[in-house]
């Protein structure tokens, strides 16, 4: 599970998807006993958070979407991992 950012003890994650461009560009997210997939440009793909995380979640997106697209091309693409600021 590579680790792209945590902040306020959310997790943030990405999988490579070899053979899988089909996906939209997303992001994987852990809290507590949650999980969440949601896109780069937010849309949620499945699960859930608690309503205030989400909401970080989502202002996060918005700071770093150019950050993350280049992320999932990175780590679909040449399998490397790039690391990206959390919220403080």
């Amino acid at each position: 599970m590579p680790i792209i950012s945590q902040f306020f003890g959310i997790i943030l994650y990405m999988y490579r998807e070899i053979g899988r461009h089909d996906n939209e560009p997303h992001i994987h997210i852990k809290y507590n006993e949650y999980e969440m997939s949601i896109t780069i440009k937010g849309k949620i793909l499945n699960g859930k958070l608690p309503n205030r995380q989400k909401k970080l979640v989502a202002a996060w997106l918005i700071l770093h979407e150019e950050e993350l697209e280049a992320a999932w091309y990175l780590l679909n693409n040449d399998g490397e991992i790039l690391k990206i600021k959390g919220l403080e």
